[in-house]
């Protein structure tokens, strides 16, 4: 009987999570922020739902027997150790576009709040004071915006700041030219940008070359007037000098909404008469939560359906082509085939051969699939997409992804190719056929044929002569294991020692007792069962 996935939710998730998540599950609940209750109630859930408030770390994943995949509702994964996670087969999704319209337009309020000392002003009136002459601001029209980082949030305000009327100039190493044309803007260098801008504002992601980018040295070339913003990742904007920055009055004055550490502490830039400061709120809309919740949702439920993710940040693979889906179940099918063939031998190297139409598109799926299945049933500890090459790179095993547009008698076929230790090569391969995408067992060994792939299948390569297949029959029959299907591939040639690799669906797994007696009886050089269910 299949057990009903559990889903833990570790903290408050719009009712759209949930019915995105649709039936099928088992949903609990848990506090994420309370440490002891979050490892009870993660022991046996395979799946767990999370924001900012709940950590997850080595020793949680050790805790989380069962555990599959991790969601967490947003952008930022400060709060999940992606190597544990790797190393536990545990996927990682987040949702990286939930938030962007959200943060864009934050920093265009962040913009025109400096612009026109909103923040000030409304304080002032606050304690009954009338300050017109005080509050005077800026226009934005004709000023210079300088963006560092044009990609989707990036983007995004430079395209809401043309409606003002300004002059975009942008800073991005991984941005053509034309992409910025695009988007009104004008390529320049960093220093460019930090000398001639009104206002800076900065969405780069947080890595060690970006931590700080924006430095004492930044603000000496910054016009005295000039305001920067940063709703992106706290650090990216050294804290220390923009203090300094805006007490010297190196710049005119600052709009942060993130910090280095949440919430801050001693962070003396926060309360100074020229700063806006915001708790973090670039994702805090209600359309931003539900778009993240719906997302992480049916990325959870695809991963308990067994399929890759596009938003998983630790699985190599990226978005899957409608062509290429199919193909993922059969590579996982075949290397459990191909681990069934090796006999436990060790192996030194697998190659994933895609040949066909499908060639010309992103298929590093189908290689992760394939890996996974190769380990599935020869490791002891839980194989995923997630952990599938790390098994191997820890075993030493070198694998390649071949494509090729050249395929014989089928518009698409995978080969799995394995060297054993001894440097015995072993090859399965396979394809999906028809509209009902029949997934078939094309070829073993050099010997082809055209076999559905069931539940339970056994392989026997022998000499071809008369009686052969009556002994398989009576053995499997005296066992009452039903021969399902067959198909005989012959070797080429006419001699007495002529080869054969015969391929029989059973409806019920065969014994290793009943392999070895089968094997010994026909004379077998190899033989293989594999059961294609856990």
């Amino acid at each position: 009987m299949t057990q009903t996935p559990v889903v833990l939710l570790a903290e408050e998730l719009s009712p759209a999570t949930i019915d995105a998540l649709g039936e099928g599950f088992e949903i609990r609940t848990t506090d994420g922020s309370d440490r002891q209750a979050l490892l009870r109630d993660i022991a046996d859930v395979d799946a767990i739902m999370i924001r900012s408030a709940t950590k997850l770390d080595a020793e949680a994943f050790a805790a989380a027997r069962r555990l599959k995949v991790v969601a967490r509702a947003g952008v930022g994964l400060d709060n999940v150790d992606i190597p544990a996670a790797t190393a536990a087969g545990v996927m990682v999704v987040n949702a990286p576009t939930s938030n962007i319209i959200s943060a864009a337009e934050l920093t265009v309020g962040h913009i025109l709040g400096l612009s026109r000392n909103i923040a000030a002003a409304d304080a002032s009136m606050r304690e009954g004071q009338w300050k017109r002459s005080q509050y005077t601001g800026i226009e934005l029209f004709e000023k210079k915006v300088g963006i560092i980082g044009l990609g989707r949030i990036g983007g995004l305000v430079a395209e809401r700041l043309r409606a003002f009327g300004t002059e975009i100039l942008a800073y991005d190493p991984f941005v053509t030219s034309a992409r910025a044309a695009s988007l009104g803007a004008q390529m320049v260098e960093l220093e460019t940008l930090f000398r001639e801008s009104d206002i800076i504002t900065i969405h780069m992601p947080k890595t060690a070359e970006t931590t700080g980018m924006v430095d004492a040295a930044a603000f000496e070339l910054m016009k005295p007037s000039a305001f920067v913003v940063n709703v992106a990742r706290g650090g990216l904007v050294d804290e220390e000098d923009l203090a300094e920055a805006l007490k010297t009055g190196k710049i005119g004055g600052a709009a942060i909404d993130v910090y280095v550490s949440e919430p801050p502490q001693g962070v003396e830039f926060v309360g100074m008469d020229n700063v806006v400061t915001t708790p973090h709120l670039g994702a805090s809309t209600a359309e931003a939560q539900e778009k993240a919740g719906i997302s992480v949702a049916k990325s959870v439920k695809l991963a308990l359906e067994g399929e890759l993710v596009p938003d998983a940040v630790n699985v190599a693979g990226g978005p899957i082509d409608a062509d290429v889906r199919p193909g993922i179940a059969l590579a996982e099918k075949l290397g459990r085939v191909l681990t069934a063939l090796t006999h436990d031998s060790p192996l030194t190297s697998v190659e994933v051969k895609v040949a066909g139409e499908i060639a010309s598109k992103d298929v590093s799926s189908l290689k992760l699939a394939a890996l996974k299945g190769v380990f599935t049933d020869v490791v002891s500890e839980k194989v995923s997409y997630v952990n599938a090459p790390m098994i191997a790179e820890q075993r030493e095993i070198e694998t390649t992804l071949v494509t090729t547009s050249e395929v014989e008698g089928f518009r698409n076929e995978t080969t799995l190719s394995a060297i054993l230790a001894d440097g015995t090569r072993i090859a399965v391969s396979g394809t999906v056929t028809g509209p009902k995408l029949v997934e078939k067992l094309t070829g073993v060994n050099g010997f082809d044929f055209e076999v559905g792939l069931t539940d339970h299948m056994m392989i026997l390569d022998y000499r071809d002569r008369p009686g052969v297949i009556a002994s398989m029959g009576t053995l499997l029959g005296t066992a009452s294991i039903n021969i399902a299907g067959m198909q005989v591939s012959r070797g080429e040639g006419q001699d007495k020692d002529q080869r054969a690799l015969s391929v029989l669906a059973l409806d019920s797994p065969a014994s290793p007792e009943m392999v070895a007696s089968i094997k010994s009886t026909i004379e077998a050089d190899r033989t293989a069962f594999v059961s294609l269910v856990d």
